[in-house]
C-alpha cells in the first residue's frame, strides 16, 4: 500500500498553514465561542474514535470479506478520495474522516488477513505492537524535546516523503507493464535496509501530526480541524502499519529459505 493514499501531515493540506486559513476564515465565529476552538484533547478524542472505527471494521473484513485486487484498488482509491475531499474541503471531516477510516478498515482487516494465512498468524499481531511501538517512542521523543519539529526537520520529512511515493508510484505503474523496481520489498540486506528506512520515514512523520495538533490547538483552530488533524494521524499509522506488516513478511520468506 503506498503513500500516494497515505497523506500525512507532510502534506501541504494539513500543516500549519492549512490551520492558520481555516482559523482566520472562522475568526468571526469561534472568537467569542471557545467551545468551537480546536483542541489538543479534542484531536486525541477524534483520534480514538477513528482508530476505534478502523480496528472494528478491520476485524470485521479479516472474517467476512475475502481479498481480492479489485476490493484492494478498489479500497486504495476510495481512501484517496476521501483523504484528498477532507484536507482540501476541512468542514466536512466530520463526516469523510469516519467514512476514511471504514475504508481504511476494510483494506487493513482483508490485507492483514491475507499476510496471516500466507505466513503466519502472529504477522499481524507482531505488526500492531510494532506499530503502537512507533507510536509511543516517537511520542514520548516528541513531549521531551529529543526530536523537534524545527522548519529544517519539516522540510527533510516532507521531501523524504514526497519522494518515496513518487516511487511507490512509479512501481505501480511499472507493474501494469510487468516491471518490478529493484530491492523495493524485496529480501536481501538491501531490501530489508530500504524497508527499515521507509518504515524510519513513515515514524518521523508522526512527529510533524503531533506538532499539527499542537500548532493547530494554538492558532485557534475551528473545531473541525481536529477531525483533519486526527485523519492526518490515523492514515501514517496505517502507513507504518502496512510497511511493517510487508518488513515482517519478507523477513520470514528469507528464514525460511
Amino acid at each position: 500500500m503506498s503513500k500516494n493514499r497515505f497523506m500525512s501531515s507532510s502534506n501541504p493540506f494539513v500543516g500549519e498553514k492549512a490551520f492558520a486559513k481555516s482559523a482566520q476564515q472562522d475568526l468571526g465565529i469561534t472568537k467569542s465561542n471557545s467551545e468551537g476552538l480546536m483542541t489538543v484533547q479534542g484531536a486525541v478524542n477524534k483520534s480514538l474514535i477513528l482508530t476505534g472505527i478502523l480496528i472494528i471494521t478491520a476485524l470485521v473484513s479479516a472474517v467476512y470479506i475475502p481479498f481480492s485486487m479489485p476490493l484492494f484498488y478498489g479500497t486504495m482509491f476510495v481512501g484517496l478520495g476521501l483523504s484528498l475531499v477532507s484536507f482540501m474541503k476541512p468542514t466536512i471531516a466530520p463526516i469523510t474522516a469516519p467514512l476514511y477510516a471504514i475504508v481504511e478498515g476494510v483494506f487493513v482487516g482483508t490485507i492483514s488477513y491475507l499476510f496471516a494465512q500466507m505466513i503466519d498468524p502472529s504477522i499481524v499481531l507482531n505488526a500492531v505492537l510494532l506499530t503502537a511501538l512507533c507510536l509511543g517512542s516517537m511520542l514520548v521523543a516528541y513531549k521531551t524535546g529529543l526530536i523537534k519539529a524545527t522548519k529544517k526537520f519539516r522540510a527533510i520529512i516532507t521531501t523524504a516523503t514526497g519522494a518515496i511515493m513518487m516511487i511507490y508510484l512509479l512501481s505501480m505503474v511499472l507493474r501494469m507493464f510487468g516491471i518490478t523496481i529493484p530491492y523495493l520489498h524485496e529480501g536481501g540486506a538491501m531490501g530489508i535496509g530500504i524497508s527499515l528506512f521507509i518504515i524510519g520515514i513513515a515514524s518521523l512523520n508522526l512527529i510533524l501530526d503531533f506538532d499539527n495538533i499542537e500548532r493547530g490547538a494554538q492558532m485557534g483552530a475551528p473545531k473541525y480541524m481536529e477531525w483533519v488533524s486526527a485523519l492526518g494521524l490515523l492514515i501514517t499509522l496505517v502507513w507504518i502499519y502496512i510497511e511493517i506488516l510487508r518488513l515482517l513478511a519478507v523477513i520470514a520468506a528469507n528464514s525460511g529459505d
